[in-house]
């Protein structure tokens, strides 16, 4: 037998042999408590946004109130729920306790990713993935939101591991525990069926035991119609998708996917990443040896499918494409990338030290610059103070007020109409004109809110916020059209009653 380390040329001690294994793993551990900091450091520090403010409110009722209230007010499966209303439980409901189970989830993604770099192509592969999920910009700002995304990243990872483990072992424990873990991602996000689909086509066609491919499906295909009547009642809710056209949204995916949402330098930046992933696909077709480059490509073309199947529905009119909902086919990507890097020894470590280097930049930009966060709705809650009048709150948008009772538990809004108020609060936050763009202040719609007795405004405005108030000098009767005439937005305002001495 050849030996080619050196360590293990001639006979060593068991002591030697367990420091050989500790060394072998320290970059691996390095990577995960790299990964680990991102995730959590500064976990709290931004403020709730809309969808995260529906968890909390989801997650706050009974458990069973919660699941019957899930197919009315959400558009996912239910899993994700049931794990965050756990951890809420143990944590309490502070923005660090909401987003600490997508946290766990990042970081144990980032040593899934590693052994599924490992079994596309050895160590030095495996070492590349975790690196690149480690510091992914989206899957770190994923990793400090309290919704399903990050979950859902993970455990379709897991299936993909437990996926290439089956094509190197037949054992059929494995198709049942592939058909556990995939049926737990399906619970959690129906997109993931996007990726699982070519998985089961790969396993129909190639896998030598036909029978338990048929059985691990069809357990598989009972889990999807179990959750196809909440799917079905679920298509009424409303469902936030950007009004940019679908080849504009196509674009974005690869700049999102590869250097996250916001950040600056978002054009440079979006044209060297692109560069460097096109550097490393160039070195897995070139470089890289055969069997690393047909798993490597076996991989990256599920993670196409995870883009080009909900592409073809939204194309047919079931348009959810957007790159949250994509994000279970990054990991696969990301590993055939991780193969081209790892198949040449100077240029390929150059490129992905480049690609890991602007994304770390990234996500400390967004760490430190208030900017390229989410909207400022907890800074907005401290600056409407307490009045001891009567007073009118006109959000928008409407779903602001959510975020807003989050910060302000005491800011329980009742219906406007037939209450007199001696004041009316006109509030708006900064948010980013587009995809890469810093937060600016949102323009006014309409003209200042003119009523017989009131005056103003009186105009608070920081970077993140702004407040106008009108005032009057005794209570008086508003109806909530003309109140929402004056607004931080084009879409409707909630306009709510807020009692005195809050």
């Amino acid at each position: 037998m050849r030996v080619d380390d050196p360590a293990l040329a001639s006979p060593a001690s068991p002591r030697s042999l367990r420091a050989v294994s500790v060394v072998g793993w320290l970059p691996l551990a390095a990577i995960v408590v790299l990964g680990a900091v991102l995730r959590f450091a500064g976990l709290g520090t931004q403020s709730l946004w809309f969808d995260e403010a529906a968890t909390w409110e989801l997650t706050r009722l009974p458990f069973g109130e919660m699941l019957d209230a899930l197919p009315h007010r959400e558009s996912n499966p239910p899993l994700f729920y049931v794990l965050e209303w756990l951890t809420t439980r143990a944590l309490g409901e502070s923005e660090a306790a909401l987003r600490a189970l997508s946290a766990v989830a990042g970081t144990l993604l980032v040593a899934v990713a590693w052994a599924i770099g490992r079994r596309v192509g050895g160590t030095r592969v495996a070492l590349a993935t975790a690196a690149l999920i480690a510091v992914n910009p989206l899957l770190v700002w994923f990793s400090q939101e309290a919704r399903n995304y990050e979950l859902v990243a993970l455990l379709s990872a897991v299936s993909l591991l437990l996926f290439l483990r089956g094509l190197d072992d037949d054992r059929p424990r494995l198709l049942v525990w592939w058909a556990i873990v995939s049926a737990l991602t399906l619970a959690t996000h129906y997109f993931s069926c996007f990726v699982l689909a070519p998985q089961i086509a790969w396993l129909l066609w190639r896998h030598p035991r036909r029978g338990a491919v048929v059985g691990a499906t069809a357990a598989l295909a009972l889990v999807t119609a179990a959750l196809l009547p909440m799917l079905l009642e679920q298509r009424g809710n409303p469902y936030d998708i950007a009004q940019d056209a679908i080849a504009v949204r196509l674009v974005q995916i690869p700049k999102q996917f590869l250097l996250g949402y916001r950040g600056p330098l978002a054009l440079p930046l979006g044209l060297l990443g692109t560069a460097l992933a096109a550097g490393g696909a160039w070195l897995l077709l070139r470089r890289a040896a055969p069997q690393v480059r047909w798993r490597a490509m076996l991989v990256g073309g599920i993670g196409l499918c995870g883009i080009a199947l909900p592409l073809l529905a939204a194309v047919a009119g079931a348009d959810y494409l957007n790159t949250r909902n994509l994000l279970p086919a990054l990991v696969p990507l990301a590993t055939a990338l991780a193969a081209g890097f790892a198949a040449e020894r100077r240029t390929g470590p150059a490129l992905l030290g480049l690609l890991c280097g602007i994304s770390v930049a990234i996500v400390t930009a967004v760490a430190v610059s208030p900017g390229y966060q989410r909207a400022d709705w907890e800074g907005l809650a401290r600056g409407l103070g307490v009045s001891r009048e009567p007073r009118a709150i006109v959000i928008a948008p409407a779903n602001g007020g959510l975020v807003l009772r989050y910060y302000r538990p005491e800011l329980t809004t009742l219906p406007l109409a037939g209450r007199p108020v001696r004041e009316v609060d006109v509030v708006g936050v900064a948010g980013a004109a587009g995809p890469g763009a810093e937060q600016r202040l949102p323009d006014q719609v309409g003209t200042q809110f003119e009523a017989p007795g009131f005056t103003g405004p009186d105009e608070t405005r920081t970077e993140r916020w702004v407040l106008q108030r009108y005032r009057s000098a005794s209570p008086i009767l508003v109806q909530p059209p003309r109140v929402a005439s004056i607004r931080f937005s084009q879409e409707p305002p909630n306009v709510s009653y807020l009692p005195p001495g809050r």
